[in-house]
């Protein structure tokens, strides 16, 4: 066996990754081990040919998903022939250009990292290819029958798990905050026939009914407590390092609601340290809503006493998230790495997008949220001229429409736009555009 589960608190037990099973006995959340010894015998620069030379489409199936291209370190015992993937990863890492330079730092030291630019259109594909997968090796190998695959989700988690599980041909359920997601993200499930079941209730309360759900086994858990998807989610962070030429960044920000991605950055970063592929660890600063922030109160204590809270209406509605799952997965990478915590108020990270977006980007507001605190923490001088930052962006910012309609409009709950841009109404004539054109370029 290459790959167990055990404790991810306490790091005892063992159990087979084809157990179903999400907790230890003590209760506590499971993480996924992997026996590194053969990848240390093939060495730094080994692993880096190896996986360099994997990068692209033209690799055979399934190396080409930039997922499956790492495929040692996410589930190395599986057939090749049950992976379901989707070509997922290999998302852009941009310059922030002219944003970095309107913040007074070098546009080609601030990077974004678009994990959006992905099959569903978000980083969850990162994840859910390697659930979807595993379940897809039990059911074809025999070892285990499903109903389906469920999911509460408040938006991506839902997209992602139906368009994996349309791929392999497995049911999906997907319970939603009803009203709670954007029209995209709704529409998504819909289009790739999940059951989808819009609850009277919030995220955490979905939360806590598909844990019932699934608690005798006939339906398959597919949130982010199930430490399968942090195999692939924790890819990001390599794919990072390998497209800076193997070099370490400074920081990275990224969102921060269940917390899972938090924990995968730390383990996929840690992973590398063991492999000695990297001598050192970025800092990690984790940036919540201010409407949903109970890391970023518990940080401000000290790490003492995380209290869960009731999430308040936010943009950032993917991670409106009051009482987070794997707090104490990302708690341990937090506290052990010296990561830290940021939050940004509902018109701080309006403000961010709207920045980003004059400058050719189209962010949703969950990167909102990490661009808001990359400019807090450039104004508080913490980026030094040299140093490297890298802005992980979770979702295309195509989910979030109505949230820049608003904007732009004037319309959105408690912020009052700075950079609006309104559509103009003109006569049919040469002289009234080229008029406007005049007074835009002069204004």
């Amino acid at each position: 066996m290459k790959s167990w589960f055990r404790d991810a608190v306490t790091g005892e037990g063992q159990w087979s990754l084809d157990e179903v099973r999400y907790r230890s006995p003590a209760g506590n959340l499971l993480e996924v081990v992997h026996d590194l010894e053969p990848l240390r015998e093939q060495g730094p620069a080994g692993l880096k040919a190896l996986w360099d030379q994997r990068w692209g489409p033209r690799s055979a199936h399934p190396f080409h998903s930039g997922i499956w291209g790492k495929k040692e370190l996410v589930l190395p015992d599986i057939p090749d022939e049950h992976v379901v993937t989707l070509d997922e990863g290999h998302t852009s890492l941009l310059p922030l250009g002219r944003y970095a330079e309107d913040l007074g730092c070098d546009g080609q030291q601030l990077l974004l990292k678009q994990c959006g630019n992905s099959h569903s259109g978000s980083f969850k594909d990162l994840g859910m290819t390697v659930l979807v997968s595993q379940v897809n090796h039990l059911i074809r190998s025999g070892k285990q029958e499903f109903l389906g695959v469920a999911c509460a989700s408040s938006g991506d988690t839902s997209a992602a798990l139906a368009a994996y599980c349309a791929a392999a041909g497995i049911p999906a359920v997907v319970l939603l905050p009803d009203a709670k997601v954007s029209p995209a993200q709704l529409v998504q499930p819909l289009a790739n026939n999940a059951l989808t079941l819009a609850l009277d209730t919030d995220f955490d309360g979905c939360m806590r009914l598909v844990r019932q759900l699934t608690e005798d086994g006939k339906l398959y858990l597919a949130n982010s407590m199930n430490s399968l998807r942090i195999e692939g989610q924790k890819t990001v962070a390599i794919e990072i390092i390998q497209q800076l030429g193997w070099e370490i960044p400074d920081w990275i920000f990224i969102s921060g609601g269940n917390l899972g991605n938090t924990a995968a950055l730390y383990k996929g970063l840690e992973e590398l340290m063991e492999l000695r592929v990297i001598t050192r660890m970025p800092k990690i600063v984790c940036c919540q809503a201010a409407a949903a922030d109970p890391l970023f109160q518990c940080y401000q204590r000290g790490w003492k006493d995380f209290q869960a809270v009731t999430a308040q209406p936010t943009q950032a509605s993917a991670i409106r998230i009051g009482d987070p799952v794997s707090v104490p997965k990302a708690l341990k990478g937090l506290m052990r790495h010296d990561g830290e915590v940021e939050h940004a108020s509902e018109s701080e990270l309006a403000e961010a997008c709207a920045r980003a977006d004059r400058c050719g980007f189209f962010a949703c507001p969950h990167t909102g949220v990490t661009l808001a605190a990359l400019e807090k923490y450039i104004a508080r001088g913490r980026i030094g001229a040299n140093q490297r930052a890298v802005v992980i962006s979770t979702a295309h910012g195509l989910k979030f429409t109505q949230v820049k309609h608003d904007y732009h409009s004037s319309n959105l709950d408690g912020v009052t736009p700075q950079q609006p841009n309104r559509p103009q109404r003109l006569a049919a004539t040469i002289e009234a555009i080229y008029d406007a054109v005049q007074r835009h370029h002069h204004g």
